[in-house]
């Protein structure tokens, strides 16, 4: 088994569907929010898949080739991670018809879209869990949900106790994924929308679904479809058992994002950053290092912005290390603007195409690194070097490098001018070589041996 080829060329864009844009009114809910209005749990705000249509061009000229859509089959929320029914694209963002034109028009323009698997839990109004309501213990669905007693108590503020929910809440029942009818239905799942020219699947808390079994022939499922289609699991902690062919591809990086943050904080060393990440990189296969899925946020996270306290020259430093790093590195859709948002449901704000408010410096930069990272095949491939910078607690540095040429990242979080010295003795580069700086005018000539020189405060170069 291998990852699919293209995943380590890939630059995630994750789209929140009710929140992009609106590019069919029509098919917007009655009670409809005001596009841009602070964000609350239960409203809708009428982004759906024509807007997404509507926006490629958009997403074509940032440079991003693959797109992550949080869940678009039927549903009550604004979230859909309460499933009604999987088969059916939800009537608010749209139906099958469209969502073929959108995979359609995405793969005229090389890219790539995987979608949210939600197989832990399904909503209330999803047929078995109806039909069970309805029936009780003569329902013959009894069996597709772990339930307690009966009857079931399904609505009210308390959290369910008649059944399994996920954390508590009645809203989202959990499945009985050890019951062969439900394994058989969601594989069914799986295998539909790759038919229907899906490239992958994100799936929503897998660990929930502790049984490896499951997992494995849900490998085998979606290979027989597809042998390029990605899995991608969403475990926070890094656990490396859930990365491998009888599991998934990669992982959402959440370790390596909080690990970074720690660092821009101050909160953690040079030294003490590289030694989390050697760590992270020592878990895994390399391939599967390669396929990682490294975000900086989500729709469960603080935005980056906030996190970093707006400061800008922050935020580029963040995003300069995950797209030199091993892995795909993905933008959480808003934040290439300078989108701000504390947890949910301030995170999913709708997306300000006012360009009036765009912050064009985090644009433009990332772009730049986007067209670097599309441009040099090492920055995608090439092997992860660690390079300590001596003395120095506030620098971190590393090389990409190939059998022919080096790429040297670097990163200083410090508020003030510091003084470099990196040994680079290992990446074979002849004395007298002088390296530029690709984000900037800055030249380094090297010995050899070391590369000596300063750089501005909280300032990144990436030197070739």
């Amino acid at each position: 088994m291998s990852v699919p080829n293209w995943i380590q060329d890939a630059i995630f864009y994750q789209i929140f569907p009710d929140r992009f844009y609106n590019g069919n009114p029509h098919n917007d809910p009655e009670n409809v929010q005001r596009w841009g209005i602070k964000p609350t749990i239960w409203g809708f705000q009428g982004g759906d898949l024509e807007g997404i249509i509507q926006k490629i061009d958009y997403l074509v000229d940032l440079g991003i080739n693959a797109i992550y859509l949080n869940p678009i089959f039927y549903a009550s929320s604004t979230h859909r991670y309460d499933t009604i029914d999987y088969f059916q694209i939800d009537p608010k963002l749209g139906d099958l018809t469209t969502f073929k034109r959108l995979i359609e028009i995405a793969h005229r323009n090389e890219l790539k879209i995987i979608l949210d698997g939600v197989f832990n839990h399904t909503g209330r109004g999803f047929f078995a869990f109806n039909d069970l309501l309805e029936n009780n213990e003569n329902s013959p669905y009894r069996f597709w949900y772990h339930v307690y007693h009966f009857p079931i108590n399904a609505y009210g503020p308390e959290k369910a106790k008649d059944y399994a929910a996920w954390w508590g809440y009645k809203s989202l029942p959990k499945l009985n994924t050890e019951h062969s009818p439900v394994r058989k239905f969601l594989f069914s799942v799986a295998k539909y929308w790759l038919e229907q020219g899906a490239d992958g699947w994100r799936l929503d808390v897998p660990n929930e679904i502790d049984d490896d079994g499951f997992w494995y022939e849900f490998r085998k499922q979606v290979d027989a479809i597809n042998p390029e289609a990605y899995i991608v699991g969403e475990i926070w902690d890094g656990n490396p058992r859930w990365v491998g062919e009888r599991h998934f591809d990669a992982l959402m990086n959440y370790p390596l994002r909080e690990s970074l943050f720690e660092f821009l904080h101050k909160e953690k060393t040079s030294v003490q950053f590289g030694q989390k990440i050697d760590q992270l990189l020592s878990l895994y296969p390399s391939e599967h290092i390669f396929a990682m899925f490294n975000i900086l946020g989500s729709h469960d996270t603080v935005r980056i912005m906030n996190i970093l306290n707006k400061k800008i020259a922050l935020v580029k430093l963040a995003y300069l290390f995950v797209f030199t790093f091993p892995g795909a590195p993905v933008i959480y859709y808003g934040d290439e603007i300078g989108t701000t948002g504390e947890k949910d449901p301030d995170c999913r704000k709708a997306f300000d195409w006012d360009q009036d408010h765009w912050n064009t410096d985090i644009r433009n930069f990332l772009k730049k690194l986007i067209q670097l990272r599309r441009v040099f095949p090492i920055l995608r491939r090439g092997e992860y070097i660690p390079l300590p910078s001596e003395d120095n607690d506030l620098i971190f540095c590393f090389a990409r490098r190939d059998s022919r040429k080096s790429f040297i990242q670097v990163l200083n979080v410090s508020s003030e001018y510091q003084f470099v010295s990196i040994q680079i003795d290992t990446l074979g580069l002849k004395a007298g070589t002088r390296l530029n700086n690709l984000l900037g005018e800055e030249q380094v000539e090297t010995d050899g041996k070391t590369l000596i020189f300063s750089i501005p405060a909280q300032t990144g170069y990436l030197l070739h």
